[in-house]
């Protein structure tokens, strides 16, 4: 029998031998005090909220066998998997590859460009780095959930309005079927958090479902 996460719009029946974690990145420059993401006058504590509640479905997914991937954003150090429209947005001085708080802003390889210590991938755990928003474009993460004949997927990260909102569209248009866990989740802009995660919903979860941190952990452990 089928495990079922409590979610809205309605609650989902999941298989947890086809289902997989994605954590979005949850990097140092955008989560930590003094990180670019501070820099920028945001309050990165809007963020780093989502820490603890991301940590315990980690630890829950892992326990429950799921499939865990995480994914970073970040370019390539000579910026050639940076587009020009890219590279010009913004300040001069706040710009991809410029020096910043954390070593060259969303550089791979730069201290800030890490995942946050408390959610520091496991050996055997894949790593995406990912040059856009989303996390299937120019990355090889449809191939590592289609080896794994996963369905389903647990979607947490920042911010919720970009780079998971981004992902959860695309992952829909391959059709997969994606919870996009609340709390585990934050934007700089409260507002923007909220409106993202009422568009995944809606219309009878035109992109997906909305669940929590407590129901999803609930959920898994009745698969164990």
């Amino acid at each position: 029998m089928p495990s079922v996460i409590e979610a809205q719009p309605s609650p989902l029946p999941f298989d947890a031998s086809r289902t997989a974690l994605v954590i979005i990145d949850m990097q140092r420059d955008f989560l930590e005090p003094g990180g670019f993401g501070e820099s920028l006058g945001n309050d990165v504590s809007l963020l780093a909220a989502a820490v603890p509640p991301c940590r315990a479905v980690l630890d829950a997914a892992r326990a429950a066998g799921l499939l865990v991937v995480h994914t970073r954003e970040g370019h390539c150090p000579d910026l050639s998997d940076a587009p020009p429209a890219k590279l010009e947005r913004g300040e001069p001085t706040a710009r991809i590859g410029q020096p910043g708080p954390m070593g060259r802003i969303l550089i791979r390889g730069e201290p800030g460009h890490d995942i946050v210590p408390a959610l520091a991938p496991r050996p055997g755990e894949p790593v995406v780095d990912k040059p856009g928003k989303g996390a299937f474009y120019a990355t090889d993460l449809a191939d590592i959930l289609a080896a794994r004949t996963i369905a389903t997927l647990l979607v947490c990260g920042v911010t919720t309005e970009v780079c998971v909102h981004t992902t959860v569209r695309e992952a829909n248009d391959r059709g997969y079927r994606c919870v996009v866990i609340a709390d585990a989740c934050g934007s700089y802009i409260p507002e923007f958090h909220e409106a993202g995660l009422a568009m995944i919903k809606a219309q009878g979860g035109i992109f997906g479902w909305v669940s929590d941190s407590g129901s999803v952990i609930a959920a898994l452990g009745r698969h164990g």
